[in-house]
């Protein structure tokens, strides 16, 4: 039995760098942390919101990287001074990935109680219709 895939089915073509996507993100090892929610803020937007509490915001980067919107955290050490009896509260560092459809540009970034807010927004394309010749061969 032959393995059916994105860029081996008949009527998609060119559609192999989206299954390449695809794998690269179920590899890149998000787990549950931080926990994240998208929500749809108009007709072409959206809002990814992490939760990320004990983090400021020189701990946190986010990048565009290859159609992939990469979210680090990374927390600097406590210091020696402090000696924790009870450490319930992880700071712990942290990858989260998403893949950007061609046309989603990443807009801003806003950190508001413990929550991190990335805005997306989606250009319409345009219709192009475009009629090609045929040749006599």
């Amino acid at each position: 039995m032959t393995k059916l895939t994105l860029g081996s089915h008949p009527y998609l073509l060119g559609f192999e760098q989206l299954e390449r996507l695809l794998e690269r993100n179920a590899k890149s090892g998000n787990e549950g942390y931080p926990p994240f929610n998208i929500e749809q803020t108009s007709d072409h937007s959206y809002r990814i919101t992490l939760a990320v509490a004990g983090f400021a915001e020189q701990d946190l980067s986010i990048t565009v990287e290859d159609r992939q919107l990469v979210i680090r955290g990374r927390q600097g050490d406590d210091g020696p001074d402090r000696v924790f009896l009870h450490r319930g509260i992880a700071a712990r560092q942290f990858q989260r990935s998403f893949v950007l459809a061609d046309g989603v540009e990443v807009g801003d970034a806003i950190m508001e109680n413990g929550l991190l807010h990335i805005d997306l927004t989606r250009a319409q394309p345009e219709t192009v219709v475009q009629t090609i010749k045929i040749k006599r061969g």
